[in-house]
C-alpha cells in the first residue's frame, strides 16, 4: 500500500525540524543566487524561531512540514488572503514557499502539494493561486506543466543576491 503524503501544521515543538529541512532544502536549491553560495541572508529571513513564532501569529499565514513515510520530505507556505493583478485579497491565495528536499524531488510530492495548495484555495472560496519562480531552473517548468501561467516579473527581493540571478516571473493559476 502506497503512503500519502501528509500536512503537519507547524507548532513551536516542531520548529528546529521546519528551520532543518527549510534551510537544507534552500541550500539545495538556491546556493548559486549568492555570492559564495552564502545563504545567510535568506535563511536569517525565513529560518529562525523568531520568524516562525511571528508568521504562526499571523493568522493570514499557514506553515506546514511535509511528512510522507515517516519522515519529513519538505515544507510549504501559504498566505490566505493577498490580492494579485485582477483578483482582491479575498480572491487569491499566495503559495510563498514549497521547498522540497533535493533527494524526494520527482517523486510526487510537488503534484500533491500544488493538490493541497489547490484544495485549501477551494476551502477558502479563493479564485486565484499565485507564487513567484525563478526565471530559470527546475521550478519552472514544474509549475508550467501544472497550469500555472506567466501574468508578470519581478526580482528577488535581497540586494546581495546575484543580479543576473534575480529574475522571477509571478505565475497564476485559477481555481
Amino acid at each position: 500500500m502506497k503512503s500519502s503524503l501528509k500536512f503537519i501544521l507547524l507548532e513551536p515543538k516542531l520548529y528546529d525540524i521546519y528551520i532543518t529541512i527549510g534551510t537544507r532544502a534552500y541550500n539545495q536549491h538556491y546556493r548559486h543566487l549568492w555570492p559564495n553560495g552564502d545563504t545567510t541572508t535568506y535563511i536569517e529571513n525565513s529560518f529562525t524561531k523568531e520568524v516562525l513564532a511571528n508568521e504562526e501569529l499571523n493568522t493570514n499565514t499557514e506553515l506546514y512540514l511535509l511528512e510522507k513515510d515517516g519522515d519529513y520530505k519538505g515544507l510549504l507556505k501559504l498566505e490566505i488572503n493577498k490580492s494579485i493583478a485582477n483578483f482582491n485579497k479575498k480572491e487569491a491565495l499566495y503559495l510563498d514557499k514549497i521547498y522540497i528536499l533535493q533527494e524526494f524531488t520527482g517523486m510526487g510530492i510537488g503534484k500533491a502539494t500544488l493538490d493541497f495548495v489547490e484544495a485549501r484555495a477551494r476551502e477558502f472560496s479563493k479564485k486565484a493561486i499565485f507564487l513567484a519562480s525563478m526565471q530559470s531552473g527546475a521550478a519552472l517548468p514544474f509549475y508550467l506543466a501544472n497550469k500555472f501561467i506567466i501574468i508578470d516579473t519581478t526580482k528577488v527581493p535581497f540586494n546581495n543576491v546575484i543580479e543576473k540571478e534575480k529574475p522571477m516571473y509571478i505565475l497564476l493559476k485559477e481555481v
